[in-house]
């Protein structure tokens, strides 16, 4: 374990994801255990929580859409498993739905130190809802941090591991605001005769704003609905 995380939980966007061996509503698990495939990790301040249920319910409802893309979802709080445990089968009392994905248990805090999910200046007993996206090859993709008292998009989420997904797919950039299916920038010209040939690109396509700024249309094996990963 790398002692510098483990004290400052300074994870960094490109980095291997740190590796662990936890306690799940769903067993024993591993970081290994998602290789090959796409995982969102994330952290919620407590059980039995309002806005935490919220979340809980609507990544449960969102989670065939996340498989869909090869996505695996994980969380986490500074709970015992047995109140986790507790909490999804009051969920499931209450709404008839169970929570698809395992809840890792970290009293101790040891894995949410390591993920920088713990913000002392907010709290030193509840997680911040931290999302970290770890990619296939285990590299840390994507980090947000939302406050205890603002529930998460879902949507985005999912629209983010899309954008990635197809970014790595096309060898390109997503815009803003990029949904699926629409086109993606085209990586900017490194040699002027490169610039020039661009420029007379985008005046035959007329599918760009200037020489840095230029699109196409994602390859055809990128356009999918993400039923596999590209």
């Amino acid at each position: 374990m790398d002692y510098e995380l483990m004290m400052n939980g300074t994870l960094k966007i490109g980095q291997k994801a740190p590796s662990f061996q936890v306690t799940t509503t769903y067993g024993p698990k591993t970081l290994n255990d998602y290789q090959g495939k796409w995982l969102v990790f994330f952290s919620h301040p407590g059980d039995f929580t309002p806005v935490c249920t919220t979340e809980m319910i609507a990544f449960s409802k969102a989670y065939p859409y996340f498989q869909q893309m090869n996505t695996e979802l994980l969380g986490l709080s500074i709970d015992s498993n047995a109140s986790h445990l507790a909490w999804m089968n009051d969920i499931y009392l209450r709404t008839g739905i169970v929570l698809p994905f395992p809840i890792v248990a970290d009293r101790s805090g040891e894995i949410a130190r390591l993920y920088g999910m713990v913000s002392k200046d907010v709290s030193n007993t509840q997680t911040v809802r931290d999302v970290v996206i770890i990619d296939p090859e285990g590299i840390i993709r994507v980090i947000l941090t939302y406050p205890l008292n603002v529930g998460r998009n879902i949507p985005e989420i999912i629209r983010t591991v899309q954008a990635l997904q197809m970014a790595d797919c096309s060898n390109g950039s997503t815009p803003a605001n990029w949904m699926p299916n629409q086109p993606v920038i085209v990586p900017a010209p490194q040699t002027y005769p490169e610039l020039e040939e661009r420029q007379k690109y985008i005046e035959e396509n007329n599918n760009g704003m200037s020489w840095y700024l230029s699109f196409k249309e994602p390859p055809e094996n990128c356009i999918k609905s993400h039923l596999e990963k590209c």
